[in-house]
């Protein structure tokens, strides 16, 4: 049987641009690699929310990158 191990996670926020020119959501995103493996949702959360007040535009969505070796 295959097992997974968490071995890397990233946070990216995506943030509203505005509407461009033919009126379409422009969609920002910063990148923060190196997230602690072992962070919960609810300090994810806590820390996009603190750098969401440092940015230009307004926070629309915070997500989750993990990384997993798949090994037998």
């Amino acid at each position: 049987m295959a097992t997974a191990a968490l071995i890397d996670s990233a946070m990216r926020l995506e943030l509203d641009g505005g509407l461009d020119a033919d009126n379409k959501p422009v969609v920002k995103y910063k990148n923060f690699a190196n997230v602690k493996i072992t962070s919960t949702p609810d300090q994810l959360y806590a820390v996009a929310n603190a750098l969401s007040g440092l940015q230009v535009y307004p926070l629309v969505m915070i997500k989750r990158n993990d990384s997993f070796a798949i090994h037998s």
